[in-house]
């Protein structure tokens, strides 16, 4: 079994910043190298969403239109840690974000059945 821990989460204006950070643990977890990895958001009363994803060794990524040029996705595999850099943040950016990985070297995966492991979530909330 794979443990998630989302972290970095919090209230930010419009126009700031926040580094999401996930790490990854759990007696099965040998290296994050075997997952890919990926972020989700889910708004009140929308579905969750596709936010960022990132292959096993970082050599691909893939972005939703809406967050492009503003969000960067990486990871640490030495560190069994992804990352996500959000900036010029935007009230429709409020959400929980989730990190989730799947267990591919195949790619960075888009949809939320190709992964099998989730974290519990972490609030992200930009006022205007």
């Amino acid at each position: 079994q794979l443990q998630l821990v989302e972290s970095g989460g919090g209230l930010v204006q419009a126009g700031g910043s926040l580094r999401l950070s996930c790490a990854a643990s759990g007696r099965t977890l040998s290296t994050l190298s075997n997952y890919a990895m990926g972020w989700f958001r889910q708004a009140p009363g929308k579905e969750r969403e596709f936010v960022a994803a990132i292959s096993w060794n970082g050599g691909s990524t893939y972005f939703t239109d809406s967050v492009k040029g503003r969000f960067t996705i990486s990871r640490v595999n030495a560190k069994n840690t992804m990352y996500l850099q959000m900036n010029s943040l935007k009230p429709e950016d409020t959400a929980v974000y989730y990190c989730a990985a799947a267990m591919t070297r195949a790619g960075a995966r888009r949809e939320a059945h190709e992964y099998d492991y989730w974290g519990q979530g972490t609030q992200v909330t930009v006022s205007s």
